[in-house]
Protein backbone atom coordinates (compact mmCIF):
# COMPACT_ATOMS: atom_id res chain seq x y z
CA UNK A 1 0.00 0.00 0.00
CA UNK A 2 2.74 2.24 1.00
CA UNK A 3 3.75 2.04 -2.84
CA UNK A 4 0.91 3.43 -4.09
CA UNK A 5 0.64 5.78 -1.72
CA UNK A 6 4.38 7.32 -3.02
CA UNK A 7 3.21 6.83 -6.65
CA UNK A 8 0.33 8.98 -5.96
CA UNK A 9 1.73 11.92 -4.01
CA UNK A 10 4.89 11.53 -6.79
CA UNK A 11 2.27 12.08 -9.72
CA UNK A 12 0.75 15.45 -7.99
CA UNK A 13 4.11 16.95 -6.67
CA UNK A 14 5.54 16.22 -9.85
CA UNK A 15 3.19 17.64 -11.95
CA UNK A 16 2.99 20.78 -9.44
CA UNK A 17 6.92 21.23 -10.35
CA UNK A 18 5.94 21.09 -13.91
CA UNK A 19 3.39 24.03 -13.31
CA UNK A 20 5.72 25.94 -11.43
CA UNK A 21 8.36 25.75 -14.05
CA UNK A 22 6.42 26.96 -17.10
CA UNK A 23 4.44 29.86 -14.43
CA UNK A 24 7.57 31.35 -13.39
CA UNK A 25 10.64 29.91 -15.29
CA UNK A 26 12.54 26.89 -14.61
CA UNK A 27 15.00 28.31 -12.81
CA UNK A 28 12.83 30.27 -10.48
CA UNK A 29 9.97 27.53 -10.25
CA UNK A 30 13.12 25.05 -8.99
CA UNK A 31 13.94 27.47 -6.38
CA UNK A 32 10.68 28.13 -5.02
CA UNK A 33 9.31 24.31 -5.20
CA UNK A 34 12.59 22.85 -3.48
CA UNK A 35 12.34 25.52 -1.20
CA UNK A 36 8.72 24.72 -0.09
CA UNK A 37 9.62 21.09 -0.25
CA UNK A 38 12.66 21.46 1.84
CA UNK A 39 9.52 23.55 4.55
CA UNK A 40 6.51 21.13 3.91
CA UNK A 41 9.37 17.69 4.92
CA UNK A 42 10.76 19.72 7.82
CA UNK A 43 7.47 19.89 9.12
CA UNK A 44 6.52 16.91 8.36
CA UNK A 45 9.11 15.45 10.07
CA UNK A 46 8.59 16.79 13.18
CA UNK A 47 4.68 16.11 13.24
CA UNK A 48 5.42 11.98 13.81
CA UNK A 49 2.96 11.13 11.47
CA UNK A 50 2.26 7.85 10.45
CA UNK A 51 3.98 5.47 8.07
CA UNK A 52 1.13 6.00 5.42
CA UNK A 53 1.04 9.98 5.67
CA UNK A 54 4.69 9.93 5.26
CA UNK A 55 4.91 7.56 2.25
CA UNK A 56 1.83 10.27 0.93
CA UNK A 57 3.11 13.11 1.70
CA UNK A 58 7.15 12.89 2.73
CA UNK A 59 8.31 10.52 0.02
CA UNK A 60 5.19 10.93 -2.47
CA UNK A 61 4.49 14.83 -2.59
CA UNK A 62 8.07 16.46 -1.45
CA UNK A 63 9.96 13.83 -3.31
CA UNK A 64 8.19 14.06 -7.00
CA UNK A 65 7.79 18.05 -5.95
CA UNK A 66 11.48 19.03 -5.14
CA UNK A 67 14.12 17.77 -8.02
CA UNK A 68 17.71 17.93 -7.32
CA UNK A 69 18.78 16.62 -11.12
CA UNK A 70 17.20 19.63 -12.63
CA UNK A 71 18.71 21.56 -9.80
CA UNK A 72 21.99 20.56 -10.98
CA UNK A 73 21.33 20.77 -15.30
CA UNK A 74 20.14 24.17 -14.61
CA UNK A 75 22.71 25.07 -12.25
CA UNK A 76 25.21 24.45 -15.02
CA UNK A 77 22.98 26.41 -17.50
CA UNK A 78 23.90 29.35 -15.64
CA UNK A 79 27.09 29.47 -15.42
CA UNK A 80 29.76 30.26 -12.57
CA UNK A 81 28.86 33.37 -11.35
CA UNK A 82 25.15 33.25 -11.54
CA UNK A 83 25.29 29.00 -10.90
CA UNK A 84 26.73 29.83 -7.68
CA UNK A 85 24.42 32.29 -6.52
CA UNK A 86 21.73 29.77 -7.12
CA UNK A 87 23.29 27.38 -4.97
CA UNK A 88 23.88 29.08 -2.43
CA UNK A 89 19.94 30.48 -2.37
CA UNK A 90 19.22 26.86 -3.18
CA UNK A 91 20.70 25.15 -1.05
CA UNK A 92 21.16 27.78 2.09
CA UNK A 93 17.29 28.34 1.72
CA UNK A 94 15.96 24.65 1.76
CA UNK A 95 18.43 23.84 4.80
CA UNK A 96 16.82 26.66 6.46
CA UNK A 97 13.33 26.63 5.28
CA UNK A 98 13.86 22.90 6.69
CA UNK A 99 14.84 24.32 9.79
CA UNK A 100 11.89 26.41 9.61
CA UNK A 101 9.43 23.83 9.31
CA UNK A 102 10.37 21.78 12.09
CA UNK A 103 10.26 24.54 14.53
CA UNK A 104 6.57 25.78 12.89
CA UNK A 105 5.66 22.12 13.56
CA UNK A 106 7.49 21.21 17.09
Amino acid sequence: MSFVLVGAGAAVGASLRFLMAHWRGPNIGTLLVNLAGSLLLGALSAAALSGSTMALWGAGFCGGLTTFSAYAVQTHALGRTKGLLYTVGTIGGSVLCCWLGFVLAS
